[in-house]
């Protein structure tokens, strides 16, 4: 039967700026998984789209149809509050691993599904598969027979989730239309709902190495977020935090994991147990555990000091098929082949840190991916040996490199001494965490 729905017209109302019907957007969403639709209309569709915005039914819409472009998770057999965390991307961020174990050893079901870095950010699945033998590719039985025993299971995106999203996103990377705030928030929604999640907590990034240079842009990406979580009955808190330099001391995969090993140890670097306590505090809330936000991050903190977060750690990447070992013993891992410092040009305080040439740099070295096919290197790296507001004297070492790829050191070395400016005065501290966003809109951060 022939449909009264038309791509051309589809295409063409958007293109004038007139809103879609939800039936139309459905209509060009399964057409397109089902290969009726050619890739060339599709890339119009998006860049009318990316053009003339998408109001925030037109957002929902198409979450939803990409949403039901294959499978829904059902997690209704396991018991409690499922909870999951998103963060839009950055340079060393690293806080999955930590808040994941945390929340989950308090009885709070975590069905995390992560997905690969591509660009300057660093993905939660390269850090994962750093540890050897540990598998993050399962099917849908297996990820939930893991969370039923664990309430945590840290999976890569199956083909069954949100297949539309996947083809989509392909275009966008290839159309310039990535950077679409409608786009992005149906991307990311569509992926974290079919997951199965009662509710969800979003680390939207704003800065130099953040997809949201601003903080206004952050602010509307989060509203965009949370919005769509609304909709979907879904209990959606979001916070916008700074992106202008990396988190926590070490950047690439292995040194990564090494840092949040020190994390559950409660030896974290105080920027990134601070948002990891207020993101997992605000999952223990939502997952009924606690009262308030605030008492949540004192049991965060408190599953830290016991040690039941790093058990749950150990737990899950036996589980997983990840060598324990290597995490009771880090020390073990085997180094890069070339290490490399960075120093300083003059004395003065750090003021600023390019986070993302900081993570082209890293890329360059063979610790993230140009392209979705790329190789990365567990050993590659970068670590901090001072960060925004620190006094340095001229010679000393401000980062080390490692790699194993003597053909990238002097470049990334350049990129680095590029990525670092050093200044008389001492800059003005900045708040870590700027604004909280949730189903009444956005405020200033305040806990």
């Amino acid at each position: 039967m022939e449909s009264k729905y038309n791509i051309v017209s589809i295409i063409r109302k958007k293109r004038d700026g007139e809103t879609l019907l939800n039936d139309e957007i459905k209509y060009l969403i399964d057409q397109y998984t089902a290969d009726e639709i050619p890739d060339y209309q599709v890339s119009a569709f998006l860049m009318a789209c990316f053009l003339n915005g998408l109001n925030d039914e037109e957002s929902a819409a198409l979450t939803k149809a990409m949403l039901h472009s294959g499978e829904i998770v059902d997690l209704s057999d396991v018991s409690g509050k499922k909870v999951d965390k998103h963060s839009t991307g950055g340079v060393g961020d690293k806080l999955s691993l930590i808040l994941a174990p945390i929340v989950a050893s308090v009885g709070i079901p975590v069905p995390m599904i992560s997905g690969r870095g591509l660009g300057h950010t660093g993905g939660t699945l390269d850090k994962l598969e750093s540890i050897p033998g540990f598998t993050v590719d399962m099917d849908l039985p297996r990820y939930k027979e893991i969370i039923n025993k664990h309430d945590l299971v840290l999976a890569g995106q199956t083909a069954e989730i949100a297949p539309a999203d996947k083809r989509l996103y392909a275009l966008r990377d290839v159309t310039a239309t990535v950077e679409s705030i409608p786009l992005i928030a149906g991307s990311i929604m569509s992926k974290k709902l079919a997951e199965g999640i009662d509710a969800l907590v979003l680390d939207v990034k704003a800065g130099s190495g953040a997809f949201m240079k601003t903080t206004k842009d952050a602010i509307k990406l989060g509203e965009a977020l949370v919005g769509i979580g609304t909709q979907f009955e879904k209990e959606t808190i979001a916070y916008v935090t700074n992106m202008n330099q990396p988190l926590g001391y070490k950047i690439g995969n292995w040194l990564e994991v090494e840092e949040c090993i020190d994390a559950m140890h409660g030896e974290g670097p105080d920027d990134i147990m601070e948002i990891t306590h207020l993101l997992a505090g605000t999952m223990i809330y939502l997952g009924d555990k606690a009262k308030t936000v605030k008492e949540g991050i004192e049991i965060s903190k408190q599953q830290i000091e016991n040690g039941e977060a790093f058990q749950k750690w150990l737990d899950i990447v036996k589980e997983q098929g990840g060598d324990t070992e290597m995490i009771e013993s880090p020390k073990k891992y085997p180094q890069a082949q070339y290490e490399f410092v960075i120093k300083a040009d003059s004395s003065g305080y750090l003021s600023e840190m390019n986070s993302y040439e900081i993570g082209m740099a890293s890329v360059e070295m063979g610790a993230g991916r140009k392209k979705k096919e790329d190789d990365v290197d567990p050993q590659a790296g970068i670590v901090l040996k001072k960060k925004i507001g620190d006094k340095v004297e001229k010679g000393e070492t401000i980062m080390v490199g490692y790699t194993n790829k003597s053909s990238a050191i002097d470049a990334a070395s350049d990129q680095l001494i590029g990525a670092v400016t050093i200044a008389e005065t001492k800059p003005e501290s900045v708040n870590l965490i700027s604004h909280t966003i949730d189903k009444d809109g956005s405020r200033a951060f305040e806990l």
